[in-house]
């Protein structure tokens, strides 16, 4: 019975998925790459979304030729935006990586950042305002696929803005993982302008440096980085919304996540070398989090630990582990 049931759960599922690629999305390529000495071929589609006249970028990757039954939403953080999961080199793409274990991979740019409509105001997408456009795409993803639950990983800010949504909806996120999450302010510091002006030296800021204070390219490699400037000044042009950059400049002591009002089985995990973490607060999140949950730290890596060269296989190792 739970096989007959299981199937046809599937199958409904199939049939739901192929009527919205056929009246609701917009394709955005098929897209191949070598991984492991063989062909894999993707298939990317755009979900129209709005909310507040807002035009939002949702896009849903899976891998061809099979059915993912996981589905995943990436939420960026606080000035790039979602194309920062899929740097397209060797195996480095989280989202590819993701696909190939068979989830449909779903990214969201929040109001005024990358690919989706452009705001007046750069202080209007602040963190409850994003949360709010994470509820849209996480609702949009369960009425496309007639799935109530799926997992939610967080970046950065993003982990302040999908913490925000976990503890007013906890009832469609399967597994929620908080990667280098913002915990508490990063430093008291005054916002005052409502865009922040983007360059290519800040995109590659978060790249560990050397005692000459060059990139370390035995910890980043030269390509990596290349690939993640030039989408960065491809997709978020010049400038992105402030809101949430002034939201977490403030004290160290003010307290961002709300982590014992988190519900679901959560993962935090992020580098020991993170200039942006309260480690005090990462190291005893565990006594505050849900059965289930799990804390991975990971010797050496910093922010982007998940596209460093020593450690970005280890974090996708640890990320799936948990998922799974």
């Amino acid at each position: 019975m739970y096989n007959t049931k299981t199937s046809i759960k599937r199958a409904l599922l199939s049939i739901t998925l192929t009527f919205a690629i056929i009246f609701c999305t917009v394709s955005c390529g098929s897209q191949t790459d070598s991984t492991k000495g063989a062909d894999v071929s993707y298939t990317c589609r755009q979900y129209p979304l709005e909310r507040n006249d807002i035009a939002l970028h949702l896009d849903c990757l899976t891998k061809d030729g099979i059915q993912p039954d996981r589905h995943i939403l990436l939420m960026h953080g606080v000035t790039y935006s979602s194309h920062e999961f899929d740097v397209d080199y060797e195996d480095y793409s989280l989202v590819r990586k993701l696909a190939r274990e068979g989830y449909a991979v779903w990214r969201l740019d929040a109001a005024g950042f990358g690919q989706s409509g452009e705001v007046e105001d750069g202080f209007m997408p602040d963190t409850d305002y994003v949360a709010e456009d994470i509820s849209a795409a996480v609702q949009e993803i369960v009425n496309l696929t007639g799935q109530d639950k799926i997992d939610i990983l967080g970046w950065s800010w993003g982990t302040v803005t999908c913490s925000r949504y976990a503890q007013a909806h906890s009832e469609h996120i399967n597994k929620l993982v908080l990667y280098a999450p913002i915990l508490t302010g990063v430093g008291d510091y005054e916002v005052t302008e409502p865009f922040h002006h983007n360059t290519w030296e800040h995109a590659a800021d978060d790249f560990q440096r050397d005692e000459n204070g060059e990139i370390d390219h035995g910890i980043a490699d030269p390509v990596v980085v290349e690939l993640l400037c030039s989408s960065s000044w491809h997709y978020d042009r010049e400038e992105s919304p402030n809101g949430g950059r002034r939201d977490i400049c403030v004290s160290e002591t003010t307290e961002l996540i709300n982590l014992s009002g988190i519900s679901v089985p959560t993962l935090v995990i992020c580098g020991s070398k993170d200039p942006y973490l309260n480690y005090d607060k990462v190291n005893s999140s565990l006594a505050l989090l849900p059965e289930g949950s799990s804390l991975e730290i990971i010797e050496g890596g910093s922010h982007v630990v998940f596209i460093e060269k020593p450690y970005y296989q280890d974090f996708q190792k640890r990320l799936l582990q948990f998922l799974k």
